[in-house]
């Protein structure tokens, strides 16, 4: 049986269809798009493959402001990644200043879980932009330090942020929607708490 594979940003997905077709697909303001079909000896029909690029000018550098994934209608937002403690300290006490909350993502690249979360996680961010800043960090990439400083014990975690503390946190060991509902509803008590 031939397979129709789909890429979102870093995810595939193995769809069945007639004749296998590839396509990593990527939204930006600016981007371009690329079809070729290899040859596969082996195969009746060759796939199909698509892939959509940007230009390196709609990547999100660093600590740079997030740019928007789609003018018109703002469907997803990146994660902003934070590598370092250091940069944890500064993003956290920007947000002090600013008096904003912010939420940290932590994840690891072997969590599944993860990055199943992270595209529901990014429409997320873009529901809540500008209100709410999302940053994520990557365990493997920080030290042991900063990860036992804020307490986290399992992937994914979810914590909100605010006045340089944690305030809230859900730990996604639940399927995607309903740890997305626990992050919306921990969002919203914040929101609540800061409007009253």
């Amino acid at each position: 049986m031939a397979q129709h594979i789909v890429g979102y940003g870093s995810h595939l997905q193995l769809h069945p269809q007639t004749s296998p077709t590839f396509s990593f697909i990527s939204t930006t303001p600016t981007t371009q798009s690329t079809t070729f079909s290899p040859s596969f000896p082996s195969l009746s029909s060759p796939p199909s493959i698509s892939i959509l690029r940007s230009s390196p000018s709609s990547i999100p550098l660093n600590h740079e402001e997030p740019r928007l994934q789609n003018h018109d209608h703002l469907s997803f937002l990146n994660l902003q990644p934070i590598c370092s403690e250091d940069h944890f300290d500064r993003v956290v006490a920007e947000a002090q200043l600013r008096q904003h909350a912010l939420l940290v993502v932590w994840v690891a690249n072997w969590c599944r879980k993860c990055i199943y979360l992270k595209p529901k996680l990014e429409k997320l961010a873009a529901d809540y932009y500008p209100r709410l800043q999302f940053y994520s960090v990557d365990v493997n990439a920080v030290s042991h330090k900063l990860i036992a400083r804020a307490g986290v014990t399992k992937m994914p975690t979810i914590q909100l942020w605010k006045d340089s503390k944690k305030q809230a946190e859900v730990i996604g060991g639940n399927k995607a929607y309903l740890v997305i509902n626990e992050v919306q509803e921990m969002i919203q008590n914040e929101f609540t708490m800061n409007n009253c």
